[in-house]
Formats: C-alpha cells, structure tokens, sequence
C-alpha cells in the first residue's frame, strides 16, 4: 500500500481521470466536496452511482464497467464491507490504482488489486492529500507534515 508523500504525491500527479464509486449528490456529503474539490483542479471525475443520472455536470454510471473511457483511479466512497466487488472490478477495467478513502479499510481488496499490479492507497482522502501535498494548506496554517528544502520535481517554472 502507498502511503508515503512521494507515492502520494506520484499518484496524484500522474493519475488525472478519476473514476468515484458512492458519489453522492447531496452537497453536504464528503463525496461531493472530494469530487468538486477535484474538478476545480483538473481531474476528471466520473460518478459511479446508480441511483443518479447526473452529479456535479458529470453523467453518472451505474457500475465501473459501464465507463466507456479509460479509468486512472477508483476512488471508493463505500462501506468497507462493499469493497471488494469494487477491487474486481477496477481490475477488470484496468484502473491503475484503488483508493478508499477515510474509513475504508478493506485490506483483502486492497492485497487481491496489488497481486493484479494496481497501486493501493487505503483510509485516506485524495482531497486532503492534494491539498496537504499540492493545494497549499500549509499557507493557512495546517502543518501538513511535508517539509523540505528541494524545490518538487513537480513544480514547474
């Protein structure tokens, strides 16, 4: 499982489309945040929920094998106990790595995508981590944890 800041970092950097499973429509919902959060940022973010047609502009799939384009990154707004079908099928697809976010714990389906040669991020958010590692949240006073003097390769000038 990646967890360290340059394999958090990488993922982010390199990972663009991001496929969400359990996006909520409801603007109160942490789901909804992530997914807007990311848009503003230059991810596309594909909602993967039956019960909507739409969420935040973005047309919504009832499963990850209905995606018609290729899926970077499968993000996992689910009970930890609903991951593993999740895990199979961002195998089936292709996706390059799951991630659950904060809470979700499945450590089975996190082994079975590793063994498949996905990349793994559990009990995290992509929004918090895009905001510790790239977003500035250090410029408002939260001590992100991420200190050091070389100027990030993925800084450009």
């Amino acid at each position: 499982m990646q967890d360290d800041i340059e394999s958090l970092r990488r993922i982010l950097a390199e990972n663009r489309v991001i496929a969400m499973v359990g996006l909520s429509a409801d603007w109160f919902r942490p789901s909804y945040f992530a997914a807007k959060y990311l848009l503003e940022h230059g991810y596309t973010v594909i909602p993967v929920n039956p019960k909507y047609g739409e969420i935040l502009g973005q047309r919504c799939y009832k499963s990850l094998r209905e995606i018609p384009v290729k899926v970077d990154v499968v993000d996992v707004f689910r009970k930890t106990e609903d991951v593993m079908p999740i895990a199979e099928d961002a195998i089936a697809i292709g996706a390059k790595v799951l991630w659950q976010q904060i809470g979700v714990k499945n450590l089975d389906a996190a082994r079975k995508a590793e063994a498949a040669g996905l990349q793994t991020v559990v009990d995290r958010c992509m929004k918090i981590e895009h905001g510790r590692l790239f977003g500035g949240l250090n410029w408002v006073g939260v001590n992100t944890r991420v200190i050091s003097a070389k100027r990030p390769r993925w800084l450009a000038y």
